[in-house]
């Protein structure tokens, strides 16, 4: 039988739990959202997965016909720790029972307030079930959580397909490892996969990264040059930080996705091109979508499959399997190996919270190896979220930007002084452009004399 859990609000809930008679399958409770204040007053909408979108847009789960309520508005999930609300961002807010909230857990019988619309949430009694993959690893991704092995089942039948994949996940979760491992199990993985990264790239010359430019097409353009979907063939181009692509240059990446073809900056013709797409992006498109800095069409050729990397710290379980994969990679001796696999280590990981997320952990693991000690990690801005069944999940996005703020400034500390007179040599050994390295620099107030 799955294991029962509890819900917010006391609700028995089956979580995703998975017996061995299930096949790689998983299980969540049901719920259904109806409309009991508004135009379409009386429908209800009964979920087959574990979430649904609310929102004016045709697009999603529950479409609310409401000039005051936006197009992506919020979005429900249940999972072991109960039913959840998270507003998205969007422009007149969510309410439970009265009160505005960024993220919320759900109770049976709650009303969710959006625009003009009042909607109750209920707990069904049935389950609906969830494909896990039967294995604990995808290329050189690996967990045996649930979160992880659900990721894995899309990314298996998302290898042989052609249809354009969207990766969404906080940074450091393995999103480029997402991409070329599902790169290397389709029928592409002999042609090549170019990496592109749109926040890594000045916005003056992304476009001719992507599509190439021809002499004389701009200032500095001596030659001609291939762009990375030219470059790419008929193998697979990955876009990474997709938010970061300026609202210019998306109306041509839409075009390059229905007509599958090209124009070089400076020419007026049409290359045709036969790549498979990889997008990945570390925000909620939805909520740029709201504010309108991101095209709603362009999302959707986008999100023809969307895959979700789930954070670090919702699956600490993972952290013993993560080291046995670390460690000899990064060269570790059998004596550092036990004392950072120690049963006693291992929980200390596991209650730190790890905003940067596995690349954090890698970051760390390699400290600990170069110094010859392994200092606990100590409590991060990431802990803050209240426990299941205590209402409001309280300062959410400010707890989020906090952590990442802090494993950014704490990532450039470590990097900077791995090569503290040679800004080229960090930026190449972080993987960004020099470009960007200086705004990290200056955005965290570090020195930045010498450029």
């Amino acid at each position: 039988m799955p294991k029962r859990g509890n819900a917010a609000g006391g609700e028995d809930l089956v979580t995703e739990a998975v017996p061995q008679s299930s096949h790689g399958l998983g299980t969540v409770r049901r719920f259904r959202v109806s409309v009991v204040e508004g135009t379409a007053t009386g429908t209800s909408w009964t979920s087959d997965s574990d979430r649904c979108s609310i929102g004016s847009h045709p697009a999603n789960d529950v479409v609310v016909d409401d000039s005051a309520v936006s197009r992506f508005h919020c979005e429900i999930s249940v999972d072991a720790t109960g039913p959840r609300i998270r507003d998205l961002d969007s422009r007149n807010g969510t309410a439970i029972d009265g009160l505005r909230v960024r993220e919320a857990w759900l109770r049976t019988g709650c009303v969710i307030r959006i625009g003009r619309t009042s909607l109750s949430f209920d707990l069904a009694t049935e389950i609906n079930r969830v494909p896990l993959s039967d294995r604990n690893e995808f290329g050189s991704l690996i967990g045996a959580s649930v979160g992880m092995r659900a990721a894995f089942a899309r990314l298996e039948r998302a290898a042989n397909s052609d249809a354009t994949i969207l990766i969404e996940g906080e940074t450091g979760t393995g999103k480029e490892e997402a991409a070329r491992s599902l790169h290397a199990a389709g029928p592409r993985a002999a042609e090549p996969f170019v990496v592109i990264d749109c926040a890594a790239v000045p916005a003056t010359i992304l476009e001719s990264e992507l599509f190439g430019h021809e002499p004389a097409s701009f200032t500095g353009a001596t030659g001609r040059r291939v762009g990375g979907f030219e470059a790419a063939g008929s193998g697979t181009v990955f876009l990474d930080e997709i938010g970061e692509l300026p609202l210019d240059l998306q109306p041509k990446l839409l075009r390059v996705l229905e007509r599958r073809e090209i124009r070089r900056v400076g020419s007026n013709q049409y290359i045709p091109v036969d790549v498979r797409l990889v997008a990945a992006t570390n925000r909620d498109l939805r909520t740029e979508v709201n504010a309108g800095s991101f095209r709603t069409d362009l999302y959707y050729r986008l999100a023809v499959l969307k895959i979700e990397l789930p954070p670090l710290r919702t699956r600490p379980g993972d952290i013993a399997g993560l080291l046995e994969r670390m460690l000899p990679s990064l060269g570790a001796s059998d004596e550092q190996a036990r004392a950072l696999q120690s049963p006693e280590h291992i929980a200390a990981l596991k209650r730190a919270s790890w905003p940067g997320n596995v690349r954090e952990l890698r970051n760390y693991v390699e400290r600990c190896l170069v110094f010859d000690e392994a200092p606990l990690p100590g409590p991060t801005a990431g802990a803050r979220a209240s426990e299941p069944g205590t209402g409001i999940v309280e300062d959410f996005v400010d707890a989020r930007r906090d952590a990442l703020a802090a494993f950014e400034r704490s990532y450039l500390e470590s990097l900077l002084a791995s090569f503290p007179s040679n800004i080229s040599a960090a930026a190449r050994a972080a993987g960004i452009d020099r470009n960007y390295l200086y705004r990290l620099m200056r955005r965290n107030n570090f020195p930045t004399r010498g450029k």
